[in-house]
């Protein structure tokens, strides 16, 4: 009598493995630690042998059938269900080691050992963000030029234009090694910078690069000027916001208890309200602020004239001290973390939404100051453990 559901599910386990028939040779095979699995009983060659179909309840009753009848077809055309699937496994793990990420991990190993332990993580991590999620899994030698110019495509998208030329030129050193090695026939790269957007050239301010803000966090915390001046440039650093917003910043558009500052739209250079939220490291800051000028109208005060906001070059003057003269500008943190958040995968929406760039026929055509507010929250407390880290 063929099997049910119902029957399945009520199989309870013995001392000893048992079978029981379904139809057509297939059967369930019940183990003493309470598992079933389907296999199907055929004779090939003169042989009695079982094909393993897989596990009940991952497969059906209706599927382990499907299966079955598959596998009689193959029987019935001169094929050994069991000699195919092992035929199909052997492939699969041979595709596997010819995978994109397997030999770009073997690439990967032969050339760290010439570069610095920092530009050895940043190879990595681009491939394991930008390659490997889309690529890594097809073998190297099936994988198309427009296949590789679809993911540079998605890392373009993101604005990170630099990024996805320098992982093509990176993907060209694992294909031709994968050439010499035999793994593919040819270098699918070439000729694939024609499709690529060119980064525009703009006017930057100066800005600091990732290798040196270990040394300008720790020039900050020792920094002996006016302490609002070292508090203002931590908090600066932490919400990447313009000069004019934070030293216009007023305590009635701090709100700790969403964790947020909210600068209204007449101070915006767009004329739009910005929610800008607050790290864990923010708020710290805030509160050693709020000791100085916590009863006053404005957080960062004029040294002399305590109803006026800080002066424009105050903060600027404190870097000269420290020894950043030209080397960056208090604008250039925007590009710094902009930049780094980019190179960590943040998507280019959420950045370009936190740092208020709202040029809307390019970047997006409605505006919200609330849009990707919970993401750009994450990222908000991600760069503040990230500068933690630096210290």
């Amino acid at each position: 009598m063929p099997l049910t559901e119902i029957k399945l599910k009520n199989l309870k386990p013995k001392d000893k493995q048992y079978k029981i028939s379904d139809e057509k040779g297939l059967r369930a095979v019940i183990y003493p630690h309470g598992g079933k699995y389907w296999q199907l009983k055929y004779r090939y060659g003169g042989k009695e042998k079982s094909f393993s179909i897989g596990v009940y309840p991952e497969i059906s009753l209706k599927e382990a059938r499907i299966k079955a009848e598959d596998a009689r077809k193959l029987i019935r055309e001169g094929i050994d269900p069991s000699q195919k699937k092992q035929e199909v496994k052997r492939a699969k793990l041979a595709e596997n080691q010819n995978s994109l990420e397997n030999i770009a991990r073997e690439w990967y190993e032969t050339q760290k050992r010439g570069w610095t332990e920092r530009h050895a993580k940043y190879v990595m991590r681009r491939l394991e963000l930008d390659l490997f999620p889309t690529l890594g899994h097809k073998a190297i030698n099936e994988i198309k030029p427009l296949d590789l110019l679809a993911a540079l495509k998605t890392v373009e998208k993101r604005g990170a234009l630099d990024i996805a030329r320098r992982l093509l030129q990176t993907t060209g050193q694992i294909y031709r090694y994968a050439v010499i090695h035999g793994n593919t026939t040819y270098d699918i790269t070439s000729g694939l910078a024609q499709g690529l957007s060119k980064p525009q050239k703009k006017k930057h301010y100066a800005s600091l690069d990732e290798k040196d803000l270990p040394e300008f966090i720790n020039k900050i915390q020792n920094y002996d000027g006016e302490p609002l001046t070292k508090l203002a440039l931590n908090l600066i650093l932490l919400t990447f916001v313009r000069t004019s917003e934070l030293r216009g910043a007023r305590w009635e558009e701090i709100d700790l208890d969403k964790k947020q500052w909210v600068v209204p739209a007449e101070r915006m250079k767009m004329s739009e309200k910005h929610i800008v939220p607050l790290s864990k490291q923010a708020i710290n800051v805030i509160n050693e602020v709020a000791k100085f000028t916590g009863e006053r109208e404005f957080l960062f005060t004029h040294r002399t004239n305590p109803t006026k906001c800080m002066s424009n070059n105050t903060m600027l003057y404190a870097m000269y001290r420290m020894g950043f003269h030209s080397r960056a500008t208090v604008h250039g943190f925007r590009a710094t973390a902009s930049t780094i958040l980019n190179e960590h995968g943040f998507r280019s929406d959420v950045i370009e939404r936190q740092l208020a760039h709202a040029e809307r026929n390019k970047v997006r055509a409605s505006y919200n100051h609330a849009q990707y507010l919970n993401e750009r929250t994450d990222m908000m407390q991600w760069w503040g453990d990230y500068l933690g880290k630096r210290r």
